[in-house]
């Protein structure tokens, strides 16, 4: 199943590399939500999906707890009159003050269908901050809601961070960790989706988090690049590389292929 979101870092495109590395059990344990790719297209009896980015969770359960009324809610903002650049501005304005969860998670499809490539990402002061996209005309993408709504039936979504969420996987439990990916050079630019930054310590700790949890028997996949560092700190997991054609920059002309790690622990 397609997600309904657009998402820099999508694994939709690559989810049979992911499927090869899961192994089977009862639930799947995803600290780091995304799209909610693998959670579409896995297939365990029960989901704990978490993120640190409230909205993003929210949303996920505003379509969990009301399906169809969410769909028809959500389908009135795209309109001709929102598919402008004064539109954009003035529902992005609203989107950042806005209190009313329903609201804010209709707000926040609007936005990841008419910002510039589908970008979440927020400044220091947790505003929402990605330009005017331009698009023709964006669709409200009410099939695939209605899909992640059916799944969400087996499904948990809390805000938490990936120690918290790691924290509860139990016997019986997979864990698959899309964290944001450690940066290609010394010298990339590197900015979280959230106010917190998901640095070079992070990464260490998750790897550090993974390995304690293999060691009690519960097994973790972690995708991200293929670097020198990756490797280095992901070196007690068995390693897959490959490479994924992907936007790696601000400029729509430069589509180049980066090289892709799954480290599987366990």
């Amino acid at each position: 199943m397609k997600p309904f979101l657009k998402w820099a870092g999508s694994k939709y495109k690559i989810m049979e590399r992911i499927l090869a590395t899961l192994p089977t059990g009862r639930r799947l344990i995803e600290p780091f939500a995304g799209s909610g790719a693998v959670f579409l297209n896995t297939d365990f009896e029960e989901y704990l999906i978490a993120d640190t980015n409230a909205d993003l969770i929210n949303l996920f359960k505003q379509i969990q707890l009301h399906g169809d009324d969410f769909i028809h809610y959500g389908s009135t903002l795209f309109t001709p009159e929102n598919n402008s650049e004064s539109g954009f501005y003035t529902l992005r304005s609203e989107f950042n003050e806005c209190a009313d969860l329903t609201r804010k998670s209709a707000l926040f499809i609007y936005l990841n269908r008419h910002c510039f490539n589908g970008l979440c990402r927020y400044n220091s002061k947790g505003k929402f901050n990605v330009p005017f996209g331009r698009y023709s005309k964006p669709i409200f993408p009410s099939e695939a809601i209605a899909n992640f709504h059916k799944k969400s039936a087996r499904a948990i979504f809390e805000v938490a961070d990936f120690k918290a969420t790691m924290d509860k996987a139990t016997e019986g439990c997979v864990v698959y960790c899309d964290p944001p990916y450690a940066p290609l050079t010394a010298t990339a630019n590197f900015t979280a989706y959230t106010q917190d930054k998901f640095g070079l310590h992070e990464q260490r700790e998750l790897a550090s988090y993974a390995a304690k949890l293999t060691a009690l028997g519960i097994p973790v996949v972690i995708s991200n690049h293929n670097t020198e560092f990756t490797r280095s700190i992901y070196s007690e997991a068995k390693l897959t590389s490959f490479d994924v054609q992907r936007f790696i920059s601000s400029n729509s002309n430069n589509r180049n292929k980066a090289a892709e790690l799954i480290a599987v622990y366990g």
